[in-house]
This record gives structure tokens, sequence and C-alpha cells, in this order.
């Protein structure tokens, strides 16, 4: 086993960047090593998303080319597993056998704790596939192996699953009820990932903000709680947390964008639209006054916070009179990112089967507005960050030598000319020129 390699493709959000990471470790444990590319592996992974019909069609496509590469290989004398895990496996697991009969095995985001069991099967029953869709009763965090750190910043799941059924969405069917680790679980795994080398962790959760943890006396805790405790860990000096749900941003919450310095000024708050017939239809239990009430008490909080959200054009029943509520918003909340789709019909979901669902050339044209508006608010906040002296976590290498790439409070990316000593440190850096997706800087 020693020497065989695994190569993961990772699709979709930062819970399943967070999920591939924790495989990785599985495979590890098994005595797998990283391959480069597809072609030099003898396991294959598609940790998958199907939050979108496009992102669920693609895995299919790519699943299409995999397929001829496990053959050629097939040719060489080699053998190739190839697996498919995540959303889609949920959702789909029938259209996976049919469509993808040569996958040796399909398991969902609840499930992939169980991969060592499941290549030992595969190992004893060639040629058989394996799909694995149930909902365990037992939290899957219980079996992972210890999460390690990904360099500067690490993504640390915190909560798992969704409540809120909003009839567009397939995450409570995908992703299940929700669920909150432990408070002392989580501190504990923090601190390791921080002695380990992060200084900075990203707290992640379908709906991060309705975290509910039990402390070590038995007692649910919220997010506030848990971030507060957080904040005491010497060594972290960066907090995140993504993606928050407005009807769960209580005051606790607020106050911890005043009290907290660690929490950075940056916060993801997905309102999807501007109408409140559409967020009704949508199942939010929010309107977009409650929204912008939670905006005004945050930036309270803390005047240099600035936002980011989710926005779904042409939801069934839109007109043009919802979709300029959306524009509204925007132009009142002044995101400095943001992003936005076309609504995409997910089977299963309530959704998919309302009246007056809108053209597709619609809703390209309301895209196409929409997003001119969120970047131009982009550039401007950018623009406005030249000439600032920001303190940027460097993560990576540039595309050109002595370049690295970090981001800074704002998740703005920055690249500047830095030696690779500082890969996976926080350095000042002077903002010297910006586009609409990029800072450059020189270091202070």
């Amino acid at each position: 086993m020693s020497n065989k390699k695994y190569y993961i493709k990772t699709f979709g959000c930062q819970m399943n960047v967070y999920d591939s990471n924790r495989i990785a470790g599985i495979l590890q444990n098994l005595g797998y090593t990283e391959a480069s590319n597809a072609k030099s592996a003898d396991l294959i992974i598609f940790n998958t998303c199907h939050i979108r019909e496009k992102a669920a069609e693609k895995v299919f496509s790519d699943l299409g080319r995999i397929y001829l590469l496990k053959q050629e290989r097939a040719e060489q004398g080699l053998d190739t597993i190839i697996g498919v895990v995540g959303c889609v496996v949920q959702a789909e697991d029938e259209q996976i056998a049919k469509r993808a009969p040569f996958v040796d095995f399909a398991t969902g985001p609840l499930t992939y704790h169980r991969l060592p069991e499941i290549l030992a099967k595969i190992a004893r029953k060639k040629g058989q596939s394996i799909i694995d869709t149930e909902f365990p009763a037992e939290a899957k965090f219980d079996f992972l192996p210890e999460n390690k750190s990904q360099g500067g910043c690490s993504f640390l799941a915190i909560q798992e699953g969704c409540d809120n059924f909003c009839t567009y969405c397939v995450v409570p069917y995908t992703r299940g009820v929700e669920y909150s680790r432990p408070v002392d679980e989580v501190i504990k795994e923090a601190r390791r990932l921080v002695k380990s080398g992060s200084c900075e962790l990203n707290l992640l959760g379908q709906n991060v903000n309705s975290y509910h943890g039990e402390d070590g006396n038995g007692k649910e805790r919220n997010l506030a709680y848990l971030l507060r405790q957080l904040a005491e860990i010497d060594g972290l000096e960066r907090i995140r947390y993504t993606t928050s749900y407005p009807a769960d941003v209580d005051d606790d919450l607020i106050s911890c964008h005043h009290d907290i310095k660690k929490l950075m000024p940056y916060l993801h708050l997905p309102v999807q639209s501007g109408s409140d017939k559409i967020l009704k239809a949508m199942n939010r239990r929010h309107t977009s006054g409650d929204y912008l009430k939670i905006i005004e008490k945050l930036k309270k909080a803390n005047p240099d916070l600035r936002m980011s959200s989710d926005f779904i054009v042409g939801f069934p029943g839109e007109e043009d009179k919802d979709f300029q509520a959306t524009l509204n918003i925007v132009k009142e909340v002044g995101y400095i990112q943001a992003f936005s789709f076309k609504y995409s019909r997910r089977a299963g979901t309530p959704a998919a089967l309302m009246p007056n669902q809108v053209e597709e050339k619609i809703k390209k044209e309301r895209l196409n507005i929409l997003q001119d508006m969120l970047f131009s608010y982009q550039l401007n906040f950018n623009k406005e960050c030249v000439g600032k002296i920001m303190p940027v976590l460097f993560e990576s290498k540039g595309r050109h030598k002595g370049q690295l790439i970090g981001r800074t409070p704002y998740m703005q990316n920055l690249h500047a000319e830095l030696s690779n000593d500082c890969l996976n440190k926080i350095i000042n850096v002077q903002v010297t020129e910006a586009t609409t997706n990029s800072l450059s800087g020189k270091a202070v």
C-alpha cells in the first residue's frame, strides 16, 4: 500500500475543501501519498457539489474523461479506483449508477469517514461498486483522523447540515439535519491547528451561526460563546466564520464584532434577494428590512466591517420590480464582494415545481446587470485601499518568480514581491495598485 497514490478533485464550497483535506488525512493514514495529477494516481476521488445544475453536470463530464484514463492505465497493467463523494452522491446516487457504472464507490458527505472499510471491500470484491448514502447516527467527526494545519489559514468545521429548508436548496437533503460539534472538541482542534502553524482559523458550517454545541457541562453554547473562547488561544491572530444565516444573527454575535479584535472585519451574510415576495417564496426567515437592520447593527458594532453576500437571480415568480428590489439592497449595503447566480432548478426541491419559472434569457440579462453593479462596488472598494497599509497573510506562491499571494482582512487577494520565508506569515503591506479581483503591494 505504501507506493499507492491518490488524487482528489474538489468542487464547490469551503466545506468541501475541508472535507477533501480530511479525506486526504484518512488516505495518508492508509499509506497513500498524494499524486501531482490524475494520470499518476491509483485512487481518484471527486468531491462533489450539488448546489447548481452546472456543478453536477461538470462532475459527470469529468467522470467520462477519467473513465478513459482508467482504460489507458488498464492497458498498462495498472489498476485505478474511481470514487465519488459529497452532495451529488447523496442527491443522485441512482444517476451515478446509471450514467457512470465504472465508478468503484460513491459515498455521501456524512459517510466518507468509512473510506478504509470501503476500500477494503473493493479489494476483496473487485468489479463490484459500492454506494453508501446512509445518514449515519454517529457523527463523522468522531471517526476522522486528527485535522492537520493547511498552512497559515486552516478551515475548521464546527457545524454541519441545515434545518431551514429554503425552497431552492438541496443541502438539508444532502447534508442532513443540523449538527454542532461539542465546544471542547472544537477548542482542542483549534489549539492543535494553531500549534502546528495556523495563525488564522475559518470556522465552517452550512449555517455556522446556528451553532449550538454543548460545553463540558452539557450546556448548549452559541457561536458568540465559541468565538470568545477561541479568541483566548495564544498564537491565533485571525478568526473568520462562514456561511451565516441572517435570521440567526443575534445581538450576542453582533457584539463579538465590537469586542473581539481577532475577528476579521469581513462578513459573508447571504441575502439571496431584495424582494420580500421572493424571500417568502424562498422560505427565508427574514425580510429585506430585517436584513438591513442586522447590517446596521453590525456596522454600528464595528464601523470597519464590510459585507459580502449571495444572490439568486430569476427565482420563480421574480418580476422586474422584485429584481429592482435586489439592486436597491446592493446599493444600500455596498457589498465589497459577492457571489451571484441564475436560479437553477434542483430536482426534489419545492421551487423546481413552482409556476412562473423565469425565462433563461431574462435570467441572463438580470444576472449581467446585477454583476456589473456588484463588480463596480468591488472595484471601488479595492481602489479605496490604494495607499493604505494592510496586514496580509501570505499563503501561496504567485505566477511570477519572487511573488507571493495572500489575503487582506477583507478577503482580497493581494500579490507582492517577497521571499518564501514570508509564506504563512502576516506581513504589513502598502497597497500600490487595485483591480476588480486583486491588489498589488509592497512590504512595509
